[in-house]
């Protein structure tokens, strides 16, 4: 946990991402190790993920800010329908079992690294604005998605905004805050799912496991702070085209391990 955690809280500040790509896979892995029921792995991952996203998030936020990087307009308009695509996913993702939940995750993962790996930040930018109707289709889409993944949506979100003629620097910031709305819901829906299912899962409350959630987040504040301020500085071309492999490697694996669920 404590090895998974620094890498975690650098690519959540770095790329405005929460770090649930990479908690969720490392957390699934080992609650499986540890015996947690196979029904409820992927739940007790992803609340476990969202969880850990929340002060993450904050120290991104903050830091984001600082720079004048997050559009406050955007985040209250846009966000709402974010929340509300939240709302529906978790309740999709509390009634689901594991096996339709590594299901969706590999999806999406593998969606995402291709992205990743074909776009570079060589997008074209749309004449269009981002007016209400389309933040209402991207906002429900982003949030939806997010809350079986247990991941902030900014590696959604970022190349939506940056569609709209967002600069990338205030597309990152911007999403990094709805991230924080992201992870902050994600958390309570996980939580109030795992209570109102009566769920007993070692030392958790909810869907929330305590020593994991203990372990990563001094470290992932710390590490999240430092990415966002290398984010103003550095190239990250090639840190994308790692990123878009690694989701791929982590799909690979989760393909191979759903035949034993």
């Amino acid at each position: 946990m404590i090895a998974t955690a620094f890498p975690v809280g650098f690519f959540a500040g770095l790329f405005g991402i929460g770090g649930g790509l990479i908690t969720v896979p490392f957390l699934f892995f080992l609650f499986e190790a540890l015996g947690v029921d196979t029904n409820y792995l992927m739940h007790l991952a992803v609340g476990t993920s969202f969880a850990i996203i929340i002060p993450t998030s904050l120290v991104s936020v903050y830091t984001h800010n600082k720079h004048k990087s997050v559009d406050q307009n955007l985040v209250k308009t846009y966000g709402l329908f974010v929340i509300i695509g939240v709302l529906l996913g978790t309740t999709f993702a509390a009634m689901a079992k594991t096996k339709l939940l590594v299901i969706f995750f590999t999806i999406v993962v593998f969606c995402l690294g291709t992205y990743l790996l074909i776009n570079s930040n060589q997008q074209k930018v749309s004449k269009n604005k981002f007016k209400l109707h389309f933040r209402i289709i991207f906002g429900l889409l982003s949030g939806f998605i997010s809350a079986p993944m247990g991941i902030g949506g900014a590696v959604m979100n970022v190349p939506i905004l940056k569609y709209f003629g967002y600069p990338i620097k205030k597309a990152i910031g911007s999403a990094a805050t709805i991230g924080f709305v992201i992870a902050l819901c994600g958390a309570i829906g996980f939580w109030y799912s795992g209570f109102i299912l009566k769920v007993s899962l070692p030392l958790s409350i909810g869907f929330i496991n305590v020593p994991a959630f203990l372990i990563f987040i001094p470290i992932t504040m710390i590490m999240a702070r430092i990415g966002a301020n290398s984010a103003h500085k550095i190239d990250k071309t090639k840190l994308q085209v790692f990123f878009g492999i690694f989701l791929y490697f982590v799909g690979t694996i989760f393909v191979l391990r759903y035949s034993a669920l």
